[in-house]
Order: C-alpha cells, then sequence, then structure tokens
C-alpha cells in the first residue's frame, strides 16, 4: 500500500508542477493529494516534498495555517478566472457553461468568505512561530 501512496504521490506532484504552466490543470488539488500520498508513505518523501519550492510557494502557508496572502488569492483567482471564462466561451453546451458558472462564483466565495486573508508580514511571523512551536515540541 505505501507503495501504491508513494507511486500516487510523484504523479500527483508531476502534475501539479504541470499545472503550473499548463492553465489546463489546477496545481493545488495535485500538490494536496502529493502531500497526502507522500505523507502516507513514507516519512522521508514527505520530508523532501515540504521542503520543495514548489509545496512552499503554492501550499505551505495555506497547509498551516489555512490563510493566504491578498496577492496569492488574487493571482489564482485571476488566473483561475480566464482559462474557465475561456471554457465557457469555447463550450457550446448551456449545461456546461451554466456549471462553469456557478463554479466561478463557487471559487469566487471560497477564497474570499473561507480562507483568511492574511498580510506578509503576517504570513512570515506564522511562519516563524509555527518552527518555534515545533523546536519547543521536540524538546
Amino acid at each position: 500500500m505505501k507503495l501504491f501512496f508513494l507511486l500516487l504521490g510523484f504523479l500527483s506532484a508531476g502534475l501539479g508542477a504541470i499545472g503550473v504552466l499548463l492553465p489546463i490543470l489546477p496545481t493545488t488539488p495535485f500538490l494536496l493529494l502529493a502531500t497526502f500520498c507522500f505523507a502516507k508513505s513514507s516519512k522521508r518523501f514527505h520530508t523532501w516534498f515540504t521542503h520543495t519550492s514548489l509545496y512552499k510557494k503554492h501550499l505551505e502557508s495555506f497547509v498551516e495555517h489555512r490563510a493566504m496572502t491578498r496577492k496569492t488569492k488574487v493571482s489564482l483567482l485571476l488566473f483561475a478566472s480566464c482559462m474557465l471564462v475561456i471554457a465557457m466561451i469555447v463550450v457550446p453546451v448551456p449545461a456546461v457553461r451554466i456549471f462553469i458558472g456557478f463554479l466561478i462564483v463557487f471559487k469566487y466565495y471560497y477564497f474570499l468568505f473561507r480562507i483568511k486573508t492574511i498580510s506578509t508580514e503576517e504570513k512570515y511571523e506564522k511562519k516563524f512561530f509555527h518552527k518555534e512551536m515545533l523546536n519547543q515540541n521536540e524538546r
């Protein structure tokens, strides 16, 4: 079972990395899945993945504090919205267009009301505080 989670973790991390470059693939869900799979498969790979720049840039503040900076939120929302609007224009099926419209509305609701917005300073303070708490627990 550990091998299955390890392979799924690498596949998810790869798709998440491709999703950074290709707007069609969502980055964050694949990276969250990779984090989960690596945690289930191997402490070594989980530690490795959580120290990559890909994880730190896209997931760290969300996973640790359920919060994002305003800049991160805006960049994610604008990019994803552009891709969804393009999909809405290209797809001729009205039911799919309506679904994409609901998806856009839900995405904005979730980002604005369910994910806390923090300043860059708060992000680094929380990161520092989190590391200090971990160091104290290890003693």
